[in-house]
């Protein structure tokens, strides 16, 4: 099970990206691969700094936090500690 999907079974982050008007198809984790790769070196309770990008009609959301994870229990949760917009003007 990715990190995304994890992230989606959660209310919490679901309502963090409808408040933001991104589609989840939309979600993009930086660096997905590495961090699965140390979830499953280190299944037990953890946590890791992860960027989540994020596109509405606007442009891009990048969102800084702490993931916290437990892949035993197939349970993860995003902590954003803060933003970064993008305007659709900028990326032209």
């Amino acid at each position: 099970m990715s990190i995304k999907d994890l992230l989606l079974n959660g209310t919490s982050f679901l309502l963090l990206m409808k408040a933001y008007a991104i589609d989840i198809a939309d979600i993009k984790i930086k660096d997905e691969e590495v961090i699965a790769v140390q979830f499953l070196q280190h299944p037990e309770i953890s946590k890791e700094s992860i960027c989540i990008e994020g596109k509405n009609k606007d442009g891009i959301i990048n969102f800084f936090g702490t993931l916290h994870y437990n892949l035993l229990n197939k349970l993860a949760v995003f902590e954003m500690q803060g933003f970064e917009r993008t305007a659709v003007q900028e990326l032209t």
